[in-house]
């Protein structure tokens, strides 16, 4: 083929069985908006569809798709087992409470207090509750006496208001471990991924030093009344429920961020780590045993307790070796995806690739 080749992946577009006919009915902006270059391509170039869930993604059957997953699969042109499903499977194995790095977490847990931190929702894009809920019946059965969750609202790959439905179902999952909810933050200021560190730092206040709203009922009920203020998930303020206006991440704790997914969990993640971090005053850095779920990043000096699957032959990796140039651009938002996932979770470009990052609107 002479000539450049382009992949325009456009992330979202999906196709509704409905069709034009029940567009209105089903609510599909993109069959009822204006899209002339769009109509062009179906109407002049011959098109097929691809199944962007469960199983055929590497998923678990019925689990919708999403961004980093549509990605990973694309590059490599074959089905990626996902994050989610491995780590469903270790658990249903009873391999997750034998791995080594979360025994040693436990071991320096006991004494001090063991922080859950991350998404609780069942979306499975970020995380799954069910994981932290093994996590902290794991650590309970280890010894650990203080467990402390830190719990973040969904609201984008769930529903706006399910988060207290979300929160109600762990709050009687926990009791058999003990763990409390102390800290409930929106994902907007915990998962931030576009250096917009005023918004990190919120979540820092709230988890480390225990600032926000205080709450003297349930996390689900506080939620709930948020929800008559207008407030939804995404945007939770910091609600405080023990502890209040105190250090509570100290000297000595284990911190565990059970996120899967890296790139909303890394702003969060070098507050804790980094000693020449810049991102905004934190008032106090405690020695913690930092650990997460996956790895974050090669540079971050943290152990993690599921280490990246190895994919070889992906097409970036093809292009590269037979000598051909590749150029991959994306906005802020996207640019970790036609990067990093597209190259089946490998940071650094291969030979002959370059990248161009638009900045997102802030």
């Amino acid at each position: 083929m002479a000539g450049p080749v382009i992949l325009i992946i456009r992330d979202g577009w999906g196709i509704n069985p409905g069709g034009r006919d029940k567009c209105e009915e089903n609510g599909d902006a993109t069959l009822l908006a204006r899209t002339p270059f769009h109509d062009e391509l179906y109407r002049e170039y011959p098109g097929s569809t691809l199944s962007a869930s469960g199983t055929d993604v590497g998923l678990p059957g019925g689990q919708m798709g999403n961004s980093e997953v549509g990605h990973l699969n694309l590059g490599a042109g074959r089905i990626v087992s996902q994050d989610l499903t491995r780590i469903n499977k270790a658990i249903a194995a009873g391999e997750l409470t034998r791995n080594q790095i979360l025994q040693e977490t436990f071991v320096e847990a006991r004494g001090h207090r063991l922080h859950l931190l991350g998404l609780v929702s069942d979306g499975g894009v970020h995380s799954h509750y069910s994981h932290m809920i093994a996590l902290a019946n794991a650590a309970h059965e280890a010894g650990v006496t203080e467990i402390f969750v830190h719990a973040f609202t969904d609201g984008r790959d769930t529903s706006p208001t399910g988060g207290a439905d979300y929160l109600k179902t762990c709050e009687d999952e926990l009791q058999r471990s003990g763990a409390k909810i102390v800290t409930v933050v929106g994902r907007y200021f915990a998962m931030d991924r576009d250096r917009r560190w005023d918004r990190t730092k919120k979540a820092w206040d709230a988890i480390v030093l225990g600032r926000g709203e205080v709450c003297k009922s349930s996390p689900s009920a506080a939620v709930d009344r948020q929800y008559q203020n207008g407030k939804t998930d995404e945007f939770m303020p910091p609600l405080i429920f023990s502890y209040v206006n105190e250090q509570r991440v100290r000297d000595g704790d284990a911190v565990l961020f059970f996120n899967f997914r890296a790139d909303r969990a890394r702003q969060l993640s070098q507050a804790f780590l980094l000693k020449d971090f810049d991102g905004f005053d934190r008032q106090v850095r405690p020695q913690v045993h930092f650990v997460t779920l996956t790895q974050y990043d090669v540079t971050y000096p943290s152990p993690f307790i599921f280490g990246p699957e190895k994919l070889a032959h992906i097409l970036g990796e093809v292009v590269s070796a037979v000598g051909k140039s590749q150029l991959r651009i994306a906005e802020t938002e996207k640019y970790a995806h036609v990067t990093c996932f597209f190259n089946g979770g490998i940071e650094r470009a291969f030979p002959g690739e370059d990248r161009k990052i638009v900045p997102s609107p802030k």
